[in-house]
């Protein structure tokens, strides 16, 4: 594929590693985001019905903080890393050196078209690489937009769009990548590793997946259903780590209902289709999908539908069996199940019993509650008392496990997951006689000396490069065991 071709003589050219091109290239990408706001705002009012204030929240905020850190921090990122020696490598250079892959396939998903798409591509810029956008079909405007402005603002060989379907999509997994990140739906992950495989080439998989949340009896539950509501329905319910479904204890499924009806009143008012700040469907397959998932669950709120204008009324529903059809996929709608368990030992046994999901909320003024659910159940990331939130800590990888994928992202964990963590040993040729150990012939003595040198490290206790007391000490204590051996070897070596 001729765009990837040229992606990759880009890179080999070499004008994409030094660090001063990667922060030129990430200010650039900084300066589409101030200067074309208005034009981004309207392709995704067009595909999604997104407000202007989604737009800043979901999107152009987390855009801009990333690129700022990415430009702050890039010389700390990209500096060589020391590790800790032994007395064998007492003399030796020894560091990890992050370099670029090389080329990164980087395809996004249409729910949050410019984060999820972007911020992968900022990781990639600030490692180095080269990378090829194909952004989703779904939102067809904001990939057409996406199209044309990026060429405009970044070096258009390294950094190219692919805009089509699956015809596109495939053919793009037909070539050779360095790395491959995908956001989206486990179905086609699994499609993605497949190509990603034929060529040993790594990947991170984004999929998403049922997050349950737990809502115990002791907590605040009038703020426990406010948070719960802004999370699942905003975006219209689709986001990857909505809040799929909420446990609870029959004794507060009524309360609970009630504060969500609250707060949607709160939120959208009367008629959440009149509202600005509700969103619309991405399209009709996906509309009639959502709606064939209420089949045989009881409606306790919401429910209504008009398809012409992709919109579902936010809904709940209530006494939810666990062989429902809703329960059988991930909802990716506004729609809330409302599944009863006798306490938090059946909510713990109830999420372990299916996959692993993206993200896991707990709610409850108990901290051995908030305990138990981190240390007896797995998850991509855990939130406690609220939902969501962890995406916005760059400090946090953000990723999945098991079926809900693989990989972590966000800030320096992009960085470090799209470079190559090379080592290195860079050896003097002076002091050969501290080489004899290793050498044959071998004996008892010689194997003595190899164990002393190869087991004994400079610093136990403390991170790499560090100038405490004890690493102090054991630079001393090796000096004096290197003088030793020095000794030793003059005395077994003969005269010339």
């Amino acid at each position: 594929m001729e765009v990837v071709e040229q992606a990759r003589e880009a890179f080999l050219s070499g004008r994409s590693r030094p660090l001063k091109f990667r922060v030129q290239q990430l200010k650039s990408l900084r300066r589409l985001f101030q200067e074309r706001e208005e034009e981004i705002a309207a392709a995704l009012k067009q595909d999604i019905n997104k407000s202007q204030y989604d737009l800043q929240l979901f999107e152009l905020i987390g855009i801009q903080s990333e690129i700022r850190l990415a430009i702050e921090r890039l010389a700390e990122w990209a500096a060589p890393r020391p590790v800790e020696k032994s007395l064998l490598t007492l003399t030796d250079r020894v560091f990890i050196q992050p370099e670029p892959l090389g080329v990164v396939l980087i395809i996004g998903a249409w729910n949050y078209p410019w984060a999820v798409t972007l911020q992968p591509l900022i990781g990639a810029i600030a490692a180095g690489n080269a990378a090829v956008v194909k952004p989703s079909e779904l939102s067809e405007n904001s990939s057409k937009l996406l199209k044309e402005l990026l060429p405009q603002y970044l070096d258009k060989e390294l950094y190219p769009v692919v805009t089509g379907g699956v015809p596109e999509t495939q053919e793009l997994l037909r070539q050779r990548f360095d790395h491959i990140f995908y956001t989206g739906n486990p179905a086609v992950g699994k499609l993605v590793m497949e190509a990603a495989a034929r060529h040993l080439t790594p990947v991170i998989l984004e999929l998403g997946g049922k997050s349950p949340c737990y809502i115990d009896k002791d907590c605040d539950i009038t703020v426990a259903c406010r948070r719960v509501t802004w999370g699942k329905f905003t975006n219209c319910g689709q986001t990857c780590i909505a809040p799929d479904y909420i446990l609870c204890e029959p004794s507060i499924q009524d309360r609970v209902l009630e504060e969500i009806r609250t707060t949607l009143q709160e939120f959208y008012g009367d008629d959440p289709v009149t509202s600005p700040d509700y969103g619309r469907i991405i399209n009709v397959r996906h509309f009639r999908r959502v709606l064939a998932l209420l089949e045989g669950s009881e409606i306790a709120l919401g429910g209504q539908s008009e398809e012409s204008q992709r919109y579902i009324a936010p809904t709940v529903l209530r006494d939810v069996r666990p062989d429902s059809k809703v329960m059988q996929e991930e909802i990716f709608g506004p729609v809330l199940p409302i599944v009863t368990v006798s306490g938090v030992d059946e909510a713990i046994s109830f999420i372990n019993a299916r996959e692993k999901p993206l993200a896991l909320y707990v709610f409850s003024s108990r901290k051995r509650v908030i305990k138990r659910m981190i240390a007896e159940t797995s998850s991509g990331g855990v939130t406690a008392n609220d939902v969501l939130m962890h995406y916005t800590v760059p400090s946090l990888p953000f990723g999945g496990v098991g079926g809900s994928g693989m990989g972590g992202y966000h800030g320096r964990h992009t960085f470090d997951q799209l470079s190559h963590q090379r080592s290195c040993l860079l050896k003097p040729l002076a002091l050969e006689g501290l080489n004899r150990a290793r050498y044959p012939p071998q004996g008892p003595a010689r194997m003595r000396r190899a164990r002393l040198f190869m087991q004994t490290p400079l610093c136990r206790c403390c991170q790499p490069g560090c100038v405490c007391v004890c690493a102090v000490l054991a630079s001393i204590t090796a000096l004096g065991l290197l003088v030793a051996l020095l000794v030793v070897l003059l005395k077994d070596t003969p005269a010339s």
